[in-house]
């Protein structure tokens, strides 16, 4: 299981932006959370969710609006769920709050950590990484490292590069594209060239399955419930 826990940035000097967040997370995604998404601690948010590639999503979506310290936990969960987010337990969870304060010192305000109730499966420190042991794969630091190029990537993305990219996420063609923004089609070519869209699109799946690994690492470990 995945969760995700956000705290926001300069919070003193900002207004509360949880429920906003949280409104348009719950609109795009909320279908793919497995539990509604929870504002905690103030201006913190909670979201639980079963998949790796709800995770990702999730995870660019606070990355984009800017305003978020992003900490990812890959771990169990203890089930029966409860009602709410904020009522719910496990590793996972421990996981998120151990990786979200570690968050808010990295260059992306972003921190990944596994936690697996079997000692010997994985390493944590205060101050680095946990890391899973498998040498079939690529561990937590990697794993981490590569989410937080393909977040620092996207954070270099010009507003007009954003209005050429979010419409072929849509699916759009080039040239309605074009018609929409009243721009010619090799203007939109060279926005989604400058935006490094491509080599974002052909990321996101390799991140996926890297995540699903890391989660699949922590059901192998963890004992039955």
């Amino acid at each position: 299981m995945f969760v995700i826990t956000a705290d926001q940035i300069d919070s003193r000097n900002d207004r509360d932006r949880a429920g906003e967040m949280i409104a348009q997370l719950t609109a795009d995604l909320g279908h793919a959370f497995s539990l509604p998404a929870d504002q905690t601690s103030g201006d913190e948010i909670q979201i639980l969710m079963p998949t790796a590639r709800a995770a990702l999503t999730t995870i660019l979506a606070l990355h984009r609006s800017g305003f978020w310290s992003i900490g990812l936990g890959v771990g169990s969960v203890r089930t029966p769920l409860p009602a709410a987010t904020r009522q719910a337990t496990g590793e996972a969870f421990i996981a998120a709050r151990t990786a979200v304060t570690r968050a808010k010192k990295t260059d992306a305000r972003f921190a990944l950590s596994l936690r697996t109730s079997v000692p010997d499966a994985v390493a944590a420190t205060d101050t680095a990484p946990d890391a899973a042991t498998s040498s079939a794969l690529l561990n937590v630091v990697e794993v981490e490292a590569l989410v937080a190029m393909l977040l620092l990537l996207r954070q270099r993305r010009s507003v007009e590069g954003w209005e050429a990219t979010d419409l072929l996420e849509q699916g759009l063609p080039q040239v309605e594209i074009a018609a929409i923004l009243g721009i010619s089609t090799a203007a939109v070519s060279q926005r989604v060239k400058s935006a490094l869209w491509r080599v974002d699109e052909a990321a996101r799946p390799a991140l996926v399955r890297l995540l699903e690994n890391l989660d699949r690492a922590t059901s192998e470990t963890d004992p039955a419930e």
